[in-house]
């Protein structure tokens, strides 16, 4: 009898061991990615969700982001999508920095616009990391 238990309760510890093991993992693949990490730090102040209407006052972010877009879309050499990405990635670079801010100076809907734009630039990335793999 004593066997079994002590088998069972291995069994136990492993399936609470792996449970806490993939919410570590979770955790820290949030944190590790800025855009996710000030999501989870307004979600965890109360702020309603960010969507990516929150930035659409800002017409001259929309049309930097437009015309990114069609560069991405009409881009036919490798040149063009390495000189797109560099751009994406100070970009969202730039607003990390201004988030970080805004979080210091604990003004939330400021954050909350630059996440929205930050979403539009992740979004960006997916389209150009799309691109780029081979047919």
């Amino acid at each position: 009898m004593l066997a079994s238990d002590g088998r069972f309760k291995q069994a136990k510890e492993q399936h609470y061991s792996e449970q806490h093991s993939s919410l570590i993992n979770k955790a820290y693949q949030t944190l590790l990615n800025p855009l996710s990490r000030g999501l989870y730090l307004l979600e965890l102040k109360g702020v309603e969700p960010v969507q990516e209407t929150d930035c659409d006052a800002d017409t001259e972010f929309l049309t930097e982001i437009m015309e990114i877009n069609e560069k991405l879309a009409e881009s036919k050499t490798e040149d063009i999508l390495e000189e797109t990405e560099t751009l994406i990635k100070v970009k969202q670079e730039e607003l990390t920095k201004e988030v970080t801010a805004a979080f210091e100076r604990d003004d939330l809907q400021e954050a909350k616009k630059l996440l929205a734009k930050m979403k539009y630039f992740a979004n960006l990335e997916d389209k150009l990391k799309n691109k780029k793999m081979p047919s």
